[in-house]
């Protein structure tokens, strides 16, 4: 029997901040699957910084999203139906047709889960994308040794809490972290042992984090003015691992850059961009040592669950404004 499914699809792409009427809810009709298929009942799906670039027609890592047809992203959920051998019906899935209630896949591009020691949802965050950005950018691109002081900018985010706790797993002396509000700081240092989180907002981060330099790797979510503010504080031979900048992920028009760009020079920075897909051979080692984290209680989570297909775009634009603690999901 057909099944309907409800997909949120890109109708106009966003000039700067996006807007409600950018997006449109579409019903589909979604046939049985048929061999070497499986119809997948979406439970979480995730929302993600990457996900405004790709509404922008411009040529990135990756395609932009296309108009009039659905988003996509990480998402997860229950084989309703299965036309392959190797899933059967109630298996937890990993896919990336997220934005929608329901996706009819090939078998091929779904992963069986292992939910009985943490939940599906979790494989969205710590245990998946988020987690292996942190642990790539800490041991591929900055290279985290012992004794280095650890500076992670969007520190309360699925990918900064994991680097604050991944670095100190890898040695790192001192980890600091900042953040938006009074709360995430004190989940940072209270709940995941950063030694030190700076709310942005109470002085410019640039005099706050002076007062903990010299930083020897510095993990920028962020740009603007904390990637200025590490490069003044960085150590000499500091390494910065760029992995997003989303201060500027919706200007309508072109943000200048640090204005001490110099000191990369004189200081002998190494400063790095890195995209987490291009490092897929790092993931069996990632998720074997994350195992172990999350056994011993080492590497902990926080989710921000917004409930409803209807709510997803709400919940996308709250992520860029810093509502969300931990990872940003949509329950649905």
């Amino acid at each position: 029997m057909p099944t309907t499914a409800r997909e949120i699809h890109l109708a106009s792409r966003p000039n700067g901040w996006p807007t409600p009427d950018n997006f449109r809810t579409v019903d589909v009709e979604l046939p049985d699957p048929e061999p070497g298929q499986v119809l997948v009942r979406n439970t979480f799906m995730s929302v993600d910084p990457y996900m405004r670039g790709r509404m922008n027609d411009v040529k990135s890592y990756v395609p932009p999203f296309a108009l009039d047809a659905p988003l996509d992203g990480g998402a997860v959920g229950e084989v309703v139906a299965s036309g392959s051998d190797d899933l059967a019906v109630g298996d937890t899935v990993l896919h990336q047709a997220g934005w929608r209630t329901h996706a009819l896949l090939p078998a091929k591009a779904v992963r069986r889960l292992d939910v009985g020691q943490v939940p599906a949802s979790a494989y969205l965050g710590a245990l998946g994308m988020p987690g292996l950005t942190a642990y790539v950018g800490l041991t591929r691109i900055a290279e985290v040794r012992e004794g280095d002081t650890v500076f992670v900018s969007g520190a309360a985010g699925a990918v900064g809490s994991a680097v604050g706790q991944i670095a100190r797993q890898l040695g790192a002396a001192k980890v600091i972290g900042s953040a938006g509000t009074a709360e995430k700081c004190a989940w940072l240092t209270d709940d995941l042992g950063f030694g030190v989180a700076l709310n942005y907002k109470d002085a410019p981060i640039g005099r706050q984090l002076r007062e903990h330099s010299p930083v020897d790797v510095y993990f920028d979510n962020v740009g603007g003015d904390h990637l200025e503010a590490a490069i003044f504080a960085m150590a000499d031979f500091g390494r910065i691992a760029a992995c997003g900048a989303i201060a500027d992920y919706n200007a309508d028009a072109p943000v200048p850059g640090p204005r001490n760009m110099a000191m990369i020079v004189s200081k002998r920075l190494t400063l790095r961009g890195f995209i987490v897909t291009d490092h897929a051979d790092a993931a069996s080692e990632f998720y074997g040592r994350a195992g172990a984290w999350v056994a011993d209680g080492s590497l902990k989570w926080q989710e921000t669950v917004v409930d409803g297909l209807d709510h997803a775009v709400d919940a996308f634009l709250g992520l860029h404004r810093g509502d969300n603690t931990g990872k940003m999901l949509v329950r649905l």
